[in-house]
């Protein structure tokens, strides 16, 4: 229904500021957000496909189409968002809407707290979707509990910050050692004489939330390291596959780059708020990240949760660490004293030298609409970076 998604999406998404805003360089050479007047119909794109290609595999038609927009760069003359519309149904869908949006807008889990703020509840259209549960954590992931009475039980509590201490000081020297020189093999995982041009496929899979759940309590761990193990034993089985190779005991040793968000854990619901009180011009849409750097392990495991145990065990160490405090802070000092060239430089000197990226973001917690469309699913993703990347949520 275009009228209806034109309109929904000029009263909802138009109004907030980067989405009616384009970026100009001013006389210092700095780049500025500058208020336009918001032409939306500019921004539905219907592209025009091969209507045999459609017939014989619509899934691989959106799919070709969308990867084919990774080569384009987007109009800088308006808004950076675009939505991009097939109005032919697929096998997850009666229809497929691709929502472009430039990094520079915000990252990922500001950008999917928007769009949530812009749908509603499928069972009361009058209504904004529940929001998630708060996690039961509630300080930083390194914060350490506060120690029972006695004397070994304080010597503990204060051995484990002689911990997190050393831990931070190796994981800051391999941040250094990754920007200066440290660099993976190439697997068939990394691209080699990477172009921003260079057309980029993006892919989904669906799986049963409930499943990784299932298999979190049976093995006392978090979604997070399921889903890591799960990647490792997808990784694994496809490099095996495709290379050929049959030696299954060999395992290479990679490197990945998990983003974190740094807002605190109540921040979606705070936006949530305050787009609710009509207040979304005080929301912070920007890019509040930090990022650890992972070991990743490509090898074959007769027993499947292995690569679960693998991955928490990598997890948990990386827990106790202030390492994405660190790559956050040093990213800030680096863009204010160099500018955005110098960060932007060693942002992609990190994600080059790595392999993979990881993200996860929490979505709506029930069925939702968005300008009166029932939603299937969202998958988000992105492009640029020189690497895999999986998986986001």
């Amino acid at each position: 229904n275009l009228p209806a998604l034109r309109a929904g999406i000029e009263a909802q998404l138009a109004r907030y500021p980067h989405f009616r805003s384009i970026q100009v360089t001013d006389r210092d050479g700095e780049l500025r957000w500058l208020p336009t007047t918001v032409n939306v119909d500019n921004h539905l794109i219907r592209p025009t496909l091969d209507p045999a290609a459609v017939a014989a595999n619509p899934d691989k038609a959106v799919e070709d189409y969308v990867a084919s927009l990774s080569t384009l760069p987007m109009d800088r003359s308006q808004p950076l968002w675009e939505f991009h519309l097939f109005d032919f149904p697929t096998s997850e869908a009666t229809s497929t809407a691709a929502i472009r949006v430039h990094h520079s807008l915000g990252d990922g889990m500001s950008l999917l707290t928007l769009l949530m703020a812009c749908t509603r509840s499928a069972a009361d259209p009058t209504r904004l979707p529940a929001m998630p549960p708060l996690p039961t954590r509630t300080g930083a992931i390194y914060q350490r509990p506060r120690p029972s009475a006695g004397v070994l039980a304080f010597l503990a509590w204060v051995w484990s910050f002689v911990v997190l201490a050393w831990h931070t000081v190796v994981d800051v020297v391999g941040f250094f050692a990754t920007i200066l020189f440290l660099k993976d093999p190439h697997t068939l995982f990394k691209r080699v004489n990477h172009a921003e041009t260079q057309r980029k496929r993006i892919v989904h899979r669906r799986l049963s939330l409930d499943d990784v759940k299932f298999v979190k309590n049976a093995m006392k761990c978090t979604v997070n390291d399921v889903l890591i193990g799960v990647t490792y034993a997808a990784l694994s089985r496809y490099h095996f596959r495709k290379s050929g190779e049959t030696d299954t005991h060999k395992e290479i040793r990679v490197r990945s780059m998990l983003l974190v968000n740094l807002r605190p854990t109540t921040s979606l619901h705070a936006c949530v708020d305050m787009i609710k009180s009509g207040k979304e011009s005080h929301v912070e849409w920007g890019n509040e990240l930090g990022f650890i750097i992972l070991p990743f392990f490509i090898g074959m495991h007769s027993d499947p949760l292995d690569y679960v145990r693998k991955g928490k065990k990598v997890v948990d160490r990386k827990k106790s660490s202030l390492e994405v405090v660190f790559t956050h802070v040093a990213a800030e000092v680096i863009f204010k004293v160099f500018g955005l060239k110098a960060a932007s430089a060693i942002f992609h000197r990190m994600i080059s030298h790595t392999t993979i990226s990881f993200a996860n973001m929490t979505g709506p917690v029930e069925q939702v609409e968005f300008c009166g469309h029932p939603i299937v699913f969202i998958a988000p993703s992105g492009y640029g970076p020189p690497e895999v990347s999986p998986p986001k949520i």
